[in-house]
């Protein structure tokens, strides 16, 4: 077995009289690449948020010594339009956590960000070049684990197979450990290791094949048959 990452014991996350989250353990490995599905309101999110202890719990939430947490979100609550280019964005980041130069310019190399990339203002872009940014302004500090909620959910399908594409190289190539929410069970079911599923009943943990079956897919989102043949064909 490779090295513990985290440990999650007897989570309980709850707003207001609701529980979002509860009795939840798990753990992640080193090299691992664990989905976290679930329907809206499953607490997906609520999860990441937890593992980054910006929100209230209960129970334990254990990260080794060794694990350097970076965190890709699902948008980001910015003005677009801001004159502001992506080198800027990148460079300030690297000025807060006092990185040398040459961190920022592997960083780029590794992701494949051209000089005319990193010199475009952030407003020009589109959803998947933006999303690149958060993905390499996420790296900057050398994370070992990078947590990534639903970070294609606004793009469109070939950006979606592109961004998927960088997030397995990342994994498999630079030995990071990847801790990915995604509503697309195909690529779950592709590039997850292990499977985290938030249910109404008791969460569940295993490989993609013993927690996606159709049984299990009938009971998070009603149709299970002719999606889980879908899955099956990635």
């Amino acid at each position: 077995m490779t090295d513990r990452l985290l440990s999650v014991q007897n989570l309980r996350v709850t707003f207001g009289n609701r529980d979002v989250l509860r009795e939840l353990n798990f753990e992640v490995f080193s090299g691992d690449c664990l989905a976290i599905i679930g329907p809206n309101g499953s607490g997906k999110t609520v999860l990441l948020k937890a593992l980054q202890h910006l929100i209230p719990y209960e129970g334990e939430i254990h990260w080794s010594q060794e694990a350097r947490v970076g965190y890709v979100p699902q948008s980001v609550a910015a003005d677009r339009q801001l004159p502001l280019r992506v080198t800027e964005l990148l460079e300030a980041k690297a000025r807060f956590l006092h990185l040398a130069d040459e961190e920022m310019e592997q960083v780029s190399s590794e992701l494949n960000l051209s000089p005319e990339f990193l010199s475009a203002c952030i407003g020009t872009l589109s959803g998947g070049q933006f999303q690149k940014v958060l993905i390499a302004f996420a790296m900057l500090g050398r994370p070992n684990v990078l947590l990534f909620d639903e970070p294609t959910a606004s793009l469109d399908e070939l950006s979606q197979e592109r961004i998927y594409e960088l997030v397995h190289e990342l994994q498999s190539q630079k030995g990071i450990t990847v801790i990915l929410v995604s509503h697309d069970l195909s690529i779950v079911y592709r590039y997850a290791n292990r499977v985290l599923c938030l249910t109404k009943g008791k969460p569940c943990i295993g490989p993609p094949n013993e927690i996606m079956t159709p049984q299990m897919l009938e009971e998070l989102y009603g149709a299970p048959s002719k999606y889980y043949r879908h899955i099956q064909e990635h």
